[in-house]
């Protein structure tokens, strides 16, 4: 193999890395938190579940959905794993652990705080693997 193939390959190779972590860069992944291993998004920030969701159903809409966005789906990602994708009630697609929805809290303003666990008389829940 001549040396231009080899680097031609090398650069093919790292762009598909690119646009692969690019594609799945807003589903959860584990990353550490106040109160431990949990699930996060890529920014680092800690995602929840809710106990009033219904497997693979959000009830968290409108103004809830304010206080709790969802983790949304971009286009063209897929599942890993134990992760699947739901229809929320706008249209909108998330993603979900289990069948579990998962969302992110807007009074969590730094990587790893887990200030909504337990919020809403405990109706919320850190997303653990």
């Amino acid at each position: 193999m001549s040396r231009t193939s080899s680097q031609n390959i090398i650069v093919l190779t790292a762009a598909l890395v690119l646009v692969s972590s690019t594609a799945f860069a807003e589903m959860a992944k584990v990353g550490e938190t106040a109160k431990g291993k949990a699930f996060v998004n890529s920014n680092g920030m800690t995602l929840y579940t809710f106990d009033k969701d219904s497997a693979g159903k959000s009830a968290c809409n409108g103004p809830c959905a304010t206080n709790w966005p969802p983790l949304l789906v971009a286009e063209g990602e897929k599942p890993a794993a134990d992760m699947s994708a739901v229809t929320r009630d706008d249209g909108k697609k998330m993603w979900a652990y289990k069948g579990k929805p998962l969302y992110t809290f807007v009074k969590d303003t730094k990587p790893g705080e887990t200030n909504g666990d337990g919020f809403l008389n405990g109706a919320w829940h850190i997303a653990k693997p």
